[in-house]
């Protein structure tokens, strides 16, 4: 898989979280196929050796570790993991995230809100914080964050969600600014509705995929792996000049 050379990301060492299912397992297919050597982590760790097995048996470079991006202790082990097995970090594709059950705003707890926060903002926040470390010892690297088409527009019961993934561009704009001239890129890619075990679940319910498939011009869901280019894209140096920029990979749905 990685042995042909030429790829987008031939050689590079790149760091993918939620990488276990949907999404983060497409990146890992792709990134190895665009020559990476590709590091995985979720936390379920039977679902990454089984991937980890699957890259490895076409000769991709992989390794991974069992990871809660919600523990800052547990981020940091990890970068570290990956800078002393493979010497350097030149990119991140920070894709954990969760969703949440549709309620109106005034119906949801404490915990909910808990939930989804921890995960999708204080995890990138984990992530970046120590993935930027590590690149500025390097001498620089690229970031990508996994934020959502809720990211960019509203919609209405997912509220805790939404202002999840709105803070995740603004992280991923912060941080873009502040380590430009430091040669560290972070962009976004803000994904529609994109096939995976919740969503194929969703999509089951009649009413739920009708609705959910009339809301892009596209009138499907996207692969994982149609979301992972995009994000491969952003750590080549094919975009060596593209900072601070969230991508739709959306099928149209913001268009609207």
């Amino acid at each position: 898989m990685s042995g042909g050379g030429g790829g987008l990301l031939e050689g590079k060492v790149v760091l993918i979280t939620g990488a276990s299912s949907g999404i983060g397992a497409g990146a890992a297919r792709v990134f190895a196929e665009q020559g990476a050597v590709v590091v995985l982590a979720a936390r379920r760790g039977e679902r990454l050796r089984e991937l980890a097995g699957e890259l490895e048996g076409v000769g991709a470079r992989v390794g991974w570790r069992v990871v809660d991006v919600r523990c800052g202790d547990e981020v940091r082990a990890l970068v570290e993991f990956v800078v002393e097995r493979y010497g350097r970090l030149d990119a991140a594709f920070n894709n954990a995230g969760v969703g949440l059950e549709r309620s109106p705003l005034h119906l949801l707890g404490d915990d909910a809100y808990d939930t989804v926060m921890d995960t999708n903002v204080r995890g990138v926040w984990n992530c970046m914080r120590h993935e930027i470390a590590a690149m500025l010892e390097g001498g620089g690297g690229a970031i990508v964050n996994t934020s959502s088409v809720g990211g960019l527009v509203a919609s209405s019961t997912g509220a805790p969600y939404i202002a999840s993934k709105h803070a995740v561009i603004g992280l991923t704009k912060a941080a873009a600014v502040e380590y430009a001239q430091a040669g560290i890129r972070v962009n976004a890619v803000a994904p529609g509705l994109t096939r995976s075990e919740m969503v194929d679940q969703w999509l089951q319910v009649p009413e739920a995929s009708r609705r959910a498939l009339r809301s892009a011009p596209a009138q499907r869901a996207a692969e994982p792996e149609e979301v992972a280019r995009a994000a491969a894209w952003l750590c080549s140096e094919q975009a060596s000049f593209v900072t601070g920029a969230t991508l739709a990979v959306d099928g149209g749905r913001t268009a609207w």
